[in-house]
């Protein structure tokens, strides 16, 4: 146990700043022998301690069904922390975390086992002198959240701690479901067994500086809320492409494809925070019921060959000067596949603010470079003084709101060409986290642990909000799964898709732009 005497507390451990208090917490993680684990929880939990917002008294217990004997696991985790922390680790600090580290063996099923579990937990608590908060992590295939779910309310540990108002939590790793279905059978086996406000379902693109400055963007400057409409807006794009093929995860992404392992969680998310409503305040749940009435307010897509929806799969081509195979050549790949390596959608919203405006998502990999971004295009200025295109280059303001891979804002405007005539060209205004606040900013995971910590729920999706994406998507990937391959194009690896994406567009007289800096 980390001693709790504050005259000889190490400087590290001094508890949470006043603002993001968080009680006494131990964090279970289930599935804690995969990569997720190790890649990117354990080091988000040490940089929080590096940085003074870990809780005094906290333990991480890893639970897998494989047997590790604790000094095993906190082995392997500082080895995990010297490849993938952000930042080099501290052996003072460690000293103070690595006692308090520990693995459980069980399986998934298993009653006896989360018995097991609670009765360590308790002698935890029992030990720390005082009330502790529960946090169960499940970072496991989906096929296993059922039984981990109903063995946490059998077992008792999904209602710990509520007599004291430190009711258990739940973190729980998308997919939320593979359609609409699927999904309203997840939030009952949850809600079963947990009240809504335990529960963070987590997208971790939620927890993206830029991401999180969206709000910021939209509420808190005057130059960009007034024009943020259909009176002023063009069109919107929202990219979320890759360079990567499926790798070794072929067996696992043929089961998912682009739609259900981008477009329908992480593009979402990106598409509600930059068209919602404001808020009426920045409580948590606000600023979600903003986004469920903008989801609900996007008007059902047309399939077939004129419809709103395009899928194709990559072919051969060349990424970084180098010949990379088509998905079908993949390792783990049916040669009756008709999964979607690409998706591209256009979207209505039918309400006053966006009336008329095309928001066009697009998702792939292969793609010609690994970039996620929000455009918002704006419409051209009106009148005809600069309308001459061979004297004036003029495109249109188009303000980029760049997630990755470096995150930052940039304006496109007009601007006179220095000299003795008046001539015009595009220029670009950029702002870069990077250059304004370092490079060494926080991972996604660290604020979203420490916000479930704290109980601030705002950067996770509730229930109702994951059922009402399923809806929007399960009619499309119905249409698919009918169609077989038929319909299904293709694209060349290291392009940005194929023709038919680009027909989306056309009929607004729009086009893809490049997306990246």
């Amino acid at each position: 146990m980390l001693d709790t005497d504050a005259s000889d507390r190490h400087p590290f451990l001094q508890g949470l700043s006043k603002h993001r208090g968080a009680p006494p917490t131990v964090i279970v993680i289930f599935g804690a022998s995969g990569d997720l684990t190790s890649r990117k929880l354990i080091p988000a939990l040490y940089n929080l301690g590096l940085d003074n917002l870990l809780p005094r008294d906290f333990h991480l217990i890893g639970y897998g069904r494989k047997p590790i004997p604790d000094e095993d696991f906190r082995n392997d985790s500082e080895a995990a922390l010297k490849e993938f922390s952000r930042r080099p680790l501290s052996d003072e600090l460690w000293k103070h975390l690595r006692p308090n580290i520990s693995y459980h063996a069980g399986g998934y099923d298993d009653l006896k086992a989360f018995e097991s579990l609670r009765e360590k937990l308790l002698a935890i608590e029992k030990e720390v002198g005082r009330d502790v908060q529960f946090l169960f992590y499940i970072s496991t295939p989906p096929s296993v959240f059922k039984p981990i779910l109903e063995n946490l309310g059998a077992s008792g540990l999904a209602k710990h701690g509520e007599e004291s108002d430190l009711a258990s939590k739940v973190i729980i790793e998308k997919p939320f479901g593979r359609d609409l279905a699927t999904a309203q059978e997840l939030n009952t086996i949850i809600t079963n067994e947990f009240d809504e406000k335990q529960v963070y379902r987590i997208d971790h693109y939620l927890g993206k500086e830029t991401v999180q400055d969206l709000m910021v963007l939209r509420f808190a400057n005057s130059i960009f809320e007034p024009l943020w409409n259909r009176n002023y807006v063009e069109c919107v794009q929202i990219t979320v492409a890759e360079n990567l093929g499926v790798g070794t995860r072929g067996g696992y992404y043929d089961q998912s494809g682009a739609t259900r392992d981008m477009l329908q969680n992480h593009t979402m998310q990106l598409l509600a925070l930059t068209a919602m409503e404001p808020p009426v305040s920045l409580s948590a749940e606000d600023i979600r019921d903003e986004k469920v009435k903008l989801l609900k307010a996007i008007q059902p897509m047309k399939t077939g060959p004129d419809g709103d929806v395009v899928r194709a799969q990559y072919g051969e081509g060349l990424i970084d000067g180098e010949r990379v195979p088509a998905y079908m050549q993949e390792k783990d790949i049916p040669a009756t596949s008709c999964t979607e390596t690409f998706a591209a959608l256009r979207m209505s919203i039918d309400n006053w603010r966006w009336q008329g405006v095309p928001f066009y998502l697009r998702s792939g990999k292969r793609l010609a470079r690994r970039v996620s971004e929000i455009a918002i295009q704006f419409k051209q200025a009106s009148g005809s003084l600069f309308s001459d295109p061979a004297r004036f280059d003029l495109a249109s303001n188009t303000l980029v709101i760049q997630i990755q891979p470096d995150e930052g804002v940039t304006l496109l405007m007009n601007s006179k060409i220095p000299g003795l005539e008046t001539r015009t060209q595009p220029v670009k205004m950029h702002f870069r986290y990077a250059t304004t606040f370092g490079s060494n900013t926080p991972e996604a995971y660290e604020r979203l642990i420490l916000d479930a910590m704290v109980g601030d729920s705002t950067l996770f999706i509730r229930g109702d909000e994951t059922e009402t994406s399923w809806k929007l998507y399960t009619p499309i990937l119905d249409h698919w799964a009918e169609c077989g391959r038929k319909g299904l194009d293709s694209y060349t690896s290291g392009s940005w898709g194929p023709l038919a994406a680009d027909r989306l567009l056309w009929e607004g007289k729009h086009e893809w732009r490049r997306a990246g800096p």
